[in-house]
């Protein structure tokens, strides 16, 4: 069959009639969040309208073709893009577009298509936007042959869940661009895939586009993902604008494009972990009541860090400039406090570090001012009332709207980036310099600043801000990353990013995982770790405590835990068991974020305390993915770009379905073993003692394990 007859035969299929009533919600920027749920959740008080899972699954919509409404009003939108296309692109483009419709309709939608691409600069589809509430429904409600496709579909509507993405009409989960699809029509047909998988059978996707479903064996992945996979030379920014615009590439960030997002939980253990041992390292306290954690964002990976300063003990004033993202965190009660008065904002921090209260308040303007209004306490009163600083805005993407000038407000900034980008760069840049030359006058005096892996020192230094750190190579700057002076002995300890979704969606389930977790963890304890092993078992156990305590559950029924290979091996195994004794009433999909000790090679983040040369190379994400797929993985990704941009960063991650079975119990001592040893060794041969030591450890325990050690050079002057 041709590939025409085949996309025809497709359509046919999807006899479904679609009747758009979306709610118009209020536009006032107080209203923004609920207006938010009434127009994009509030969907399912109108059930004789709304779509079903089963009606999702037959595939677009075409005859009769659902109403256009376009954007909706009330909901955050992803600012308009400037791909600046010729006029022979901007056809392409549509032409391209047009490849998932008959010709019948295509007269229809060309029209519109191109007026997509005329205002917002990509043709996201908006008029096949599906008329359902977008959410992780329980797993037996999707109309698959296989659990692995219906555990996929949940993890896809989990990262499109309006409570949980950022843009959710745009279709992207966070940090500003990190797309699940291209467009609504790659999500109709990759449903619809997913509902006719079998076990025989791997979906295969191309940048958000389904290339199809090919003939494979029971043993093999059922998803294979790349997004954003350019030829070096042509990854750059103005490249990707124009190859997203066409439709032909995608940023998926880490987990976005993997569809293993699991809302901003997802970041807010490794931010306690990063705050905690920043006062450790910095502070030199194990108590951080009192002290004063400044930094900005409150969107999507940023949301987390309001619920993660008060979880450490400390106060922690984060500025935001879009109210809407910041109404969303306050109202799901990750901030406990909201203003948008400096006055009244530099009063609640000084009663709080007097009095050593843990809080979360968020500022909202731009965080230039609040840096600025610091360095003036500082200058009129002498106090220093910052003790850790960060950033944490979508850096990776400053001059599209991941980073906004302190010159103008949050709307004039956006109406300045559509009309005169050229000069929205320039202010952006001008901002960064005037961003960290306070951050610098306060870090003179004693506050410790370091770099969250957004980009914001490499972006600083592009910009001409006085980042430089004499002497150093270039993956250094004046202020550490957090991965130079925190994570990286982490993740070459072995420990990352671990997560689990309960896929039955019982609350109940979540809690039994979380106390096999913690058991798991202390029996580790008992049977004999070293020292700093201990100390990150025990800093997890504290977390599993207060996650329960602290309401992070946003979306799909989650946890996350920064174990080693040993502790997920056995995390999974008991999981694995408790599902097959009923103790866990439906499947569970395991994760990680691709930040972790093998998913990422990244010279400014993940691998920036790589110091033998090859922190510019990526073969350990790639072998990750490849080694994944083998070994059990369910599905895996491997990206282009993630946290510190595109053309910046190799990624790659897996999902794996746990079902109780004996088969699935073998799957996960394999690949987790090897998701976790690849990066260690790796980590090992550049010259890290951790590593060294980690992996050592494994080979005893697994004789099968041989990995090559490196010699150190016992006499330096011999380099001479």
């Amino acid at each position: 069959m041709s590939i025409s007859n085949f996309m025809r035969h497709l359509c046919n299929l999807s006899v479904l009639r679609v009747n758009m009533r979306i709610l118009q919600g209020a536009s006032s920027p107080g209203k923004l969040v609920n207006t938010q749920d009434k127009t994009l959740k509030g969907l399912s008080n109108s059930t004789a309208a709304m779509t079903s899972l089963k009606e999702i699954c037959r595939g677009l919509p075409l005859h009769p073709l659902p109403e256009n409404r376009g954007r909706r009003k009330g909901v955050p939108h992803a600012p308009v893009r400037t791909p600046n296309l010729t006029a022979q692109e901007k056809k392409l483009a549509l032409r391209n577009a047009l490849r998932y419709f008959p010709p019948d309709i295509q007269k229809i939608l060309a029209l519109e298509f191109a007026e997509e691409l005329r205002l917002y600069g990509h043709i996201y589809m908006y008029r096949f936007f599906p008329d359902i509430e977008m959410r992780a429904y329980p797993i037996e409600e999707y109309p698959c042959k296989t659990k692995s496709a219906a555990a996929i579909m949940l993890m896809i509507m989990n990262n499109l869940d309006p409570s949980v993405a950022q843009f959710p009409q745009e279709l992207v989960t966070y940090g500003g661009n990190g797309q699940v699809f291209s467009n609504w029509a790659q999500f109709w047909l990759v449903m619809h895939y997913l509902s006719e998988m079998t076990e025989e059978q791997t979906l295969v996707m191309y940048s958000g586009h389904p290339l199809g479903l090919f003939p494979s064996h029971q043993y093999a992945p059922r998803l294979i993902i790349t997004n954003g996979m350019v030829i070096p030379n042509y990854s750059t920014r103005d490249e990707y604008e124009k190859m997203f615009a066409l439709g032909v590439t995608m940023y998926g960030q880490m987990t976005a494009g993997s569809y293993c997002y699991i809302g901003p939980q997802g970041i807010v253990h490794g931010t306690v972990l990063t705050v905690l041992n920043a006062g450790r390292r910095y502070l030199k306290v194990e108590d951080l009541s009192g002290k004063v954690f400044v930094t900005s964002g409150l969107g999507g990976m940023s949301g987390a860090q309001a619920k993660a300063a008060v979880i450490a003990g400390c106060v922690g004033i984060i500025a935001e400039v879009d109210e809407a993202a910041l109404l969303k965190r306050y109202k799901q009660g990750w901030l406990m406090e909201i203003s948008n008065n400096l006055d009244h904002c530099i009063a609640r921090l000084r009663d709080a570090r007097k009095n050593k209260i843990a809080l979360s308040l968020g500022y909202h303007g731009n965080v230039v001012d609040l840096w600025e209004r610091l360095v003036y306490e500082l200058d009129t009163t002498g106090d220093l009332l910052v003790d850790l600083g960060s950033d944490q805005t979508s850096c990776h993407n400053p001059f599209s709207g991941g980073y906004y000038p302190v010159q103008l407000s949050f709307e004039e900034a956006k109406q300045l980036l559509s009309t005169s980008p050229g000069k929205f760069r320039t202010l952006v840049q001008e901002s960064l310099r005037r961003q960290v030359a306070a951050i610098n006058r306060l870090a003179d005096k004693g506050m410790f600043f370091w770099d969250y892996g957004n980009a914001f020192l490499l972006e600083a230094q592009r910009a001409g801000a006085d980042v430089e750190k004499r002497g150093a190579n270039k993956t250094e700057f004046r202020y550490p990353s957090y991965v130079q002076h925190i994570m990286g002995d982490i993740f070459s300890l072995g420990f990352g990013p671990f997560r689990w979704v309960c896929t039955s969606g019982d609350p109940q389930d979540l809690a039994t995982t979380d106390s096999i977790a913690m058991s798991v963890l202390e029996d580790s304890i008992r049977t004999g770790v070293s020292a700093s092993v201990k100390q990150q078992y025990h800093d997890n156990i504290r977390w599993i405590r207060e996650a329960g305590r602290h309401s992070l559950v946003v979306g799909s029924q989650a946890r996350i835990l920064y174990s080693d290979q040993r502790g997920r091996v056995s995390i999974a195994v008991a999981i694995n068991r408790a599902i097959s004794e009923g103790k866990i009433k439906a499947p569970v999909v395991l994760s990680r974020d691709h930040h972790d000790v093998s998913g990422t090679d990244s010279p400014y983040r993940e691998t920036s305390n790589i110091y033998d040369g090859s922190a510019f190379c990526a073969d350990m994400a790639v072998q990750n993915v490849v080694g994944d797929a083998f070994r059990g993985a369910t599905w895996v990704a491997l990206h282009n770009g993630g946290g510190v941009g595109w053309g910046e960063v190799i990624n790659g991650g897996f999902g794996l379905v746990l079902d109780g079975s004996t088969k699935a119990e073998e799957r996960a001592k394999m690949m987790l073993s090897w998701d976790v040893s690849n990066g260690v060794a790796r980590r090992c041969w550049s010259g890290n003692d951790y590593a060294y030591e980690t992996i050592c450890q494994a080979m005893k325990e697994n004789v099968t394990l041989k990995v090559t050690l490196p010699h150190k050079v016992a006499d330096e002057s011999i380099l001479e």
